[in-house]
């Protein structure tokens, strides 16, 4: 089989099937190839499957803390096996959602491994992975004058620590547990690491999570990191920081982790499970790129911040093209290169107002710089801090234990960076990116007004005491 495209996009990700819908509605004729499932990692096993494992454990939590709302509920419990079902059935019906967008978008699914032979020729080889969908073309040699790799990434595996898929586990084991561990280490704090921290504690296993750096969630603000730590460590997490684990030890029905840090030297900790959350790796193997000369460093495509690589015609977004590895860095991306290829007025994306949350119980998110780096990025800054507790809404809901932070340049008033831990702060988080983006100053936000009675008000007042004029505190 063989036919010509203008635009082929390797991978149907986030970052593909957005790009590949953009493309088709910008005239050009555009195919997709995948080898597994359309939606890629996020959709399938990461975001948004995770996300439905967590809101689980959400209700849990809550009908365990009845009491707290006035109300009652007697002999609580859960099927882990339900609860994994749900999870995938919310997987399964965004699946065949994005199948129906690249169709009713007339963009066409070629199903099967793909390599660059050269600029403009693709081929595509079968693949067992996973059944095509209904309709998708098969193994074959096509032609396109641009081609886009968006093949995603991967969990890192550390050498001697690799996943065995029955004792230590990546992120798709964890997903999918046929029982519920009674305990678990987790090796890695970054969101990965403390989502799954957070979802199995709360489901009830013993949890001990274990970082390298001094700083869990080591992204986010120091403050902010702090005020995590402590409510996790409050729910039973424990968590050890400026530790390394040196050697890993399967038994019977155990994992045994050797751990060394400065301050206890070395200690061995045991488990049932232990889940391997140490980052992820850009999938760039066996496409060709190094032999037709793509420039890759540290493992990541090296692009101009518009997908384009140094051999024409070769372009590359989301996870391979570098960090932040976010599905929705991977879709605007995509975007901004398609435009590119048309013609239309593009810039590259500010990496620096790219938003990221944490689903964990608490929630965190955040945009921009932490105050650490507007420090040392020799800003002058003014700071500005509210806490839940000081919110009507949040002490209504049972979530009076939180905080949002806000970093201004003291001398223009332009918002560096937002901050928060607590309740539902994922959806507050896109206030500020929004303002940041329209280039915002503390004036503009002070003379905003905020719905009452809302968590969003919290955003106000933590920007009025950045500059001493906070009114609930």
């Amino acid at each position: 089989m063989s036919e010509t495209y203008d635009v082929i996009i390797i991978g149907a990700g986030p970052g593909g099937y957005v790009t590949a819908i953009r493309a088709a509605q910008l005239g050009f004729k555009t195919a997709v190839v995948d080898r597994e499932h359309l939606g890629g990692i996020c959709l399938n096993w990461g975001c948004i499957p995770t996300k439905a494992l967590l809101r689980s454990a959400e209700i849990f939590h809550y009908m365990q803390h009845a009491g707290d709302y006035g109300l009652s509920a007697k002999d609580v419990s859960f099927d882990i096996a339900a609860v994994v079902k749900r999870s995938r059935g919310v997987s399964g019906r965004l699946n065949g959602g994005v199948g129906m967008l690249l169709k009713k978008n007339k963009v066409d699914v070629i199903w099967g491994e793909a390599a660059i032979d050269a600029p403009g020729r693709v081929t595509v080889k079968e693949t067992a992975r996973a059944p095509a969908p209904k309709g998708a073309k098969g193994a074959g040699s096509y032609t396109a004058t641009h081609i886009i790799v968006a093949t995603g990434a991967r969990p890192r595996a550390l050498p001697g620590i690799e996943p065995d898929k029955q004792k230590i586990w990546t992120y798709y084991e964890a997903m999918v547990p046929e029982k519920m561990p009674k305990s678990l280490l987790v090796m890695g704090s970054g969101a990965i690491g403390i989502e799954f921290a957070s979802f199995y504690r709360t489901m009830g296993a013993e949890v001990t999570v274990i970082e390298l750096l001094p700083q869990i969630l080591p992204v986010e603000d120091a403050e902010i990191a702090a005020i995590a730590r402590k409510r996790f460590e409050k729910q039973g997490i424990r968590i050890l920081t400026g530790a390394k684990v040196t050697k890993v030890e399967k038994g019977a029905d155990s994992v045994t982790a050797t751990v060394e840090d400065d301050k206890d030297g070395s200690q061995t900790l045991t488990a049932e499970k232990l889940i391997s959350a140490v980052g992820v790796v850009g999938n760039i193997e066996n496409l060709g790129l190094e032999r037709l000369g793509v420039a890759i460093e540290r493992g990541i495509v090296v692009t101009d911040g518009l997908g384009r690589t140094n051999v024409p015609g070769i372009y590359a977004i989301g996870d391979v093209a570098g960090p932040p590895m976010l599905a929705h860095k991977a879709e605007h991306e995509g975007v901004l290169c398609i435009e590119t290829i048309k013609g239309l007025p593009t810039h590259p994306m500010d990496k620096a107002k790219i938003p990221g949350c944490t689903y964990c119980q608490p929630q965190i998110a955040s945009v921009g710089l932490t105050e650490a780096k507007a420090r040392e990025q020799g800003f002058a800054i003014k700071v500005g801090r509210f806490p839940f507790a000081g919110n009507g809404k949040a002490i209504a809901l049972g979530e009076p234990d939180g905080l949002i932070k806000t970093i201004f340049d003291a001398g223009t008033g332009q918002l560096l960076g937002a901050h928060m831990v607590g309740a539902e702060v994922t959806e507050l988080i896109q206030g500020y990116v929004v303002a940041m983006n329209l280039e915002t100053t503390e004036e503009d936000l002070m003379h905003t007004v905020f719905p009452h009675p809302t968590l969003s008000e919290m955003m106000h007042e933590s920007v009025l005491d950045a500059y001493g004029k906070v009114i609930h505190s």
